[in-house]
């Protein structure tokens, strides 16, 4: 037996204004411009330019209540449809389009092609060529192949239905591994040097690199060079010239060309002027367009409102035209209410970080956590979150991203916080400035850290250093 039951839930639920605030707020300056075309494309009653009054359409009201009084005619029967109000979302076509769209990028040939072209200079009969092309395909980005030849002869066999051995396609790699640039096509780091090395004029140095990587590269690896002068009985001087050889080799043979060139084009979204001491900030323009709802749209009530015979096809007709200046209307107030989050979040951070914005001295950021800006400006902190996501600031010492002036504090001697930004900057001086023969271990840094003032731990060194990208002592030492 069917059984129905009452019941009352409390939930939350983001409104169709929120939903768009929300995503209209998380894209850079760049993407704004895309997403202001794609709307004007798909909404008549939008158009570019500025209003002339504040109360330009105030007589659209007027009309709105006129027609909501008409008992033929319930706004709900629209304002519950699926696309809110006529107003399709942006994204709700299915997954995070909005959120994956890339920036423009430059587009040039791709090391494949250049490959491909090289292997058509070769004379191959059938066979060879597409053993040719299947190596070429299994390259990865950073130059080498590494698949074992079995697997590679297995594709070709269920691909493309030919047989060969790994013999056979050991032949053509050798071919492939002559192409430019220099160690393409190399199945390991050895490999990849040793094609570069091959390609030079055979000195001594150039031998004696060779021998060092095909006998010692795990000690050449983890720079244990007394271990290479005394197995190969070379003096120091030879050492170091063979060691300079190799360093100076391409690693990743790749990594220039081996899929679309892609250059990001970083355009700030705001813009910050020191005017005799007073910071004065700006929105990029392209943050900031004239956009305005379509006068003849709203003209249409007036029709209606005159109109004596109110037929289905006519309401049909006013409907959609309400639903178009919805969607308008909920799309300017979006952008004002972006303008007006960006530029009040990037005022908090200029206000934490005054005096770095004065200077440009990297020693001068506080620490500043999310947290911190969204007190300031009393929003939460995923507002926060998302305008330091993907914006930057144009000042006079360059473009920074947001991100880069929120950090860890750390504390100090005299019982303040030092942004850890701030202790990166004074530990990568100190390795700049170490002996290469003797590199400062972690334990010494932090002794001297700590000799400055910055109460900071072993562990905590390491992880500062990883994050530069800087290697331990060990693979620091030079000869």
């Amino acid at each position: 037996m069917q059984r129905l039951d009452l019941r009352q839930l409390l939930s939350q639920k983001l409104s169709p204004q929120q939903i768009q605030f929300i995503k209209l707020l998380q894209i850079p300056t760049a993407e704004l411009e895309m997403r202001i075309k794609e709307e004007l494309e798909i909404n008549p009653a939008l158009e570019e330019g500025r209003e002339e009054t504040a109360d330009e359409y105030s007589d659209t009201d007027e009309y709105e209540d006129d027609y909501n009084k008409d008992e033929d005619l319930d706004i709900n029967d629209y304002l519950n449809d699926d696309e809110i109000s006529g107003y399709k979302m942006q994204g709700d076509r299915g997954g995070d389009d909005d959120d994956d769209r890339e920036m423009p990028i430059a587009m040039s040939s791709t090391l494949t092609d250049s490959l491909m072209d090289q292997l058509g200079f070769l004379s191959l009969d059938d066979k060879q060529y597409s053993i040719g092309m299947q190596l070429i395909g299994s390259i990865d980005h950073d130059g080498y192949i590494r698949r074992e030849l079995s697997s590679i002869a297995n594709d070709l066999a269920f691909s493309q239905n030919i047989e060969t051995t790994e013999e056979e396609i050991e032949q053509v790699l050798h071919l492939i591994q002559t192409f430019d640039p220099a160690g393409i096509a190399a199945r390991d780091l050895p490999e990849c040097l040793l094609l570069q090395l091959e390609r030079r004029e055979q000195d001594e140095t150039t031998v004696l690199a060779e021998r060092i990587i095909r006998e010692t590269f795990e000690e050449f690896s983890k720079k244990h060079y007394s271990k290479i002068q005394s197995k190969f009985n070379i003096s120091e001087d030879e050492l170091k010239q063979a060691v300079d050889l190799i360093i100076r080799l391409n690693p990743k043979p790749g990594g220039a060309g081996a899929s679309m060139t892609r250059v990001q084009y970083i355009i700030p979204d705001f813009i910050l002027n020191n005017n005799n001491g007073e910071l004065e900030l700006s929105l990029n323009a392209r943050n900031a367009p004239d956009l305005r709802i379509s006068r003849s749209y709203a003209d249409m009530f007036d029709a209606y409102d005159k109109s004596d015979k109110k037929d289905k096809k006519l309401k049909e007709t006013v409907t959609f035209v309400k639903q178009k200046l919805d969607a308008a209307k909920w799309f300017i107030d979006a952008i004002r209410q972006r303008q007006n989050t960006l530029l009040r979040t990037m005022e908090a951070i200029i206000k934490y970080q005054h005096d770095f914005f004065l200077e440009g001295d990297e020693s001068m950021l506080r620490p500043m956590i999310l947290k911190d800006i969204a007190e300031e400006i009393g929003m939460d902190i995923s507002t926060v979150s998302r305008v330091a996501n993907s914006k930057a600031v144009q000042t006079e010492f360059g473009i920074y991203p947001l991100k880069y002036f929120f950090s860890e504090g750390i504390a100090t001697d005299s019982g303040e916080d030092a942004s850890s930004r701030e202790v990166k900057h004074i530990l990568k001086e100190i390795i700049d400035s170490e002996s290469k023969r003797k590199p400062l271990s972690d334990e010494k840094i932090e002794k001297m850290l700590n000799d400055k003032g910055y109460n900071i731990a072993r562990r905590t060194v390491a992880k500062y250093r990883e994050q530069l990208n800087i290697p331990v002592a060990r693979l620091r030492k030079e000869l």
